[in-house]
């Protein structure tokens, strides 16, 4: 079976880092008075050096437009599925070939299924993008079929071809990881995650809320702990990346209800964090996450 999680630009280049902005993550980003346009966002994104955009495949009216922004800045481009289904995913990957998308990122449908019914089913996904040659890789994502690290290890250990994007945050927000004692019993486990990495998401839990503020330069205690399995996974994709082979880091900061606000779920005005600037701070750990695991610090 073809290598479903490859992604490679063709260049012949040393592997490298393709840091991209989640596109979910620019709702409601704006200068304060509105909401940036969508070319305010794409030039946004490009000054700030990001290299890429994780989105939904754009509305049949709207390709011409995104087509044209992401040559203009030029913009690496991935998307998403949310199959429950083999056939769920078939029509996705079509597109994604179609538009020109990097890879599939798929939350996978629901955590009611478990067992030998999720690594069917995660298998057949595996599968079918292989048979499409389109790049696929199944995020870690509570509500989802790798609902907690306990089972997901399972499936990894069960599917060799199963490649993963990892977003811990999840797990350290649903499994209350709070201090020291109770990372460190899910570290083997967490490690076996990390070396099936092909994609990361950048957002931080403080194990009770899924996406904390962490400072303008990183500064909350977490930090460390996501450095450090960045680094990892960064490491362990390293080791096995040929020329031209592409990492995708997603900072991928929601607006409400994963962002906290002061005065209820619902209330975007009220949010206490400038997601934007955080979404920079990511960026900046990003990069630091690969120097040091490309052994550049």
């Amino acid at each position: 079976m073809a290598q479903a999680h490859k992604i490679n630009d063709g260049s012949g280049r040393k592997p490298r880092l393709d840091i991209q902005q989640s596109w979910w993550a620019m709702n409601g980003v704006g200068n304060g008075e509105r909401e940036w346009t969508v070319e305010e966002k794409f030039e946004k994104i490009a000054e700030a050096g990001f290299t890429g955009i994780l989105s939904g495949i754009p509305a049949p009216e709207e390709q011409d437009r995104w087509h044209r922004l992401l040559e203009e800045y030029n913009l690496s481009f991935g998307t998403h599925a949310f199959p429950y289904r083999r056939e769920d995913l078939t029509p996705v990957l079509r597109d994604a070939k179609q538009f020109g998308a990097q890879y599939v990122n798929a939350q996978v449908m629901d955590s009611f299924v478990i067992g030998d019914e999720a690594i069917r089913l995660l298998q057949s996904l595996t599968e079918e993008a292989a048979v499409h040659g389109v790049p696929f890789m199944v995020e870690t994502h509570r509500a989802r079929v790798t609902q907690d690290l306990h089972r997901t290890a399972d499936y990894v250990n069960a599917i060799p071809g199963l490649r993963l994007t990892i977003d811990f945050s999840h797990y350290v927000v649903a499994g209350e990881m709070t201090h020291s004692g109770i990372i460190e019993k899910a570290e083997p486990l967490l490690d076996t995650l990390l070396r099936r990495t092909s994609a990361l998401h950048g957002r931080v839990s403080n194990g009770e809320q899924v996406q904390v503020d962490i400072g303008p330069n990183g500064e909350h205690g977490m930090v460390e702990h996501y450095l450090r399995w960045w680094s990892k996974g960064i490491a362990y994709w390293l080791q096995e990346a040929q020329p031209g082979d592409v990492l995708p880091f997603v900072s991928e900061l929601g607006p409400p209800g994963y962002a906290i606000t002061s005065d209820g779920y619902s209330c975007g005005r009220a949010e206490i964090s400038d997601r934007w600037q955080q979404a920079l701070v990511f960026k900046r750990l990003a990069e630091e996450a690969w120097r040091t695991a490309a052994g550049e610090a």
